[in-house]
């Protein structure tokens, strides 16, 4: 037993609203609510690593170099946390 359709009976669908190019953008750019701590401990190798370079890679400030980048990337991520999302 088959409903006859008939433009009286159908209901029309509702479509969500397209995403604006720049809200595509800007969620694609958006950084993750999450960093994990094996993310974490590259980020902070890789800014001891440029601190490092920029000294000539000295030996004897591999400690420093590892504190003041776990402090900037530190920084950076809690400034990423709380900036606000569009």
């Amino acid at each position: 037993m088959s409903r006859e359709k008939n433009p009286t009976t159908l209901t029309a669908k509702k479509r969500a609203p397209r995403k604006t190019a720049i809200a595509q953008a800007v969620q694609s750019v958006a950084p993750a609510p999450f960093t994990g701590p094996e993310q974490r401990a590259a980020l902070i190798a890789e800014a001891a690593y440029f601190r490092a370079e920029k000294r000539g890679f000295a030996p004897g400030h591999d400690t420093e170099d590892w504190l003041a980048a776990e402090s900037e990337v530190d920084a950076r991520l809690l400034k990423a946390d709380f900036a606000p999302r569009v």
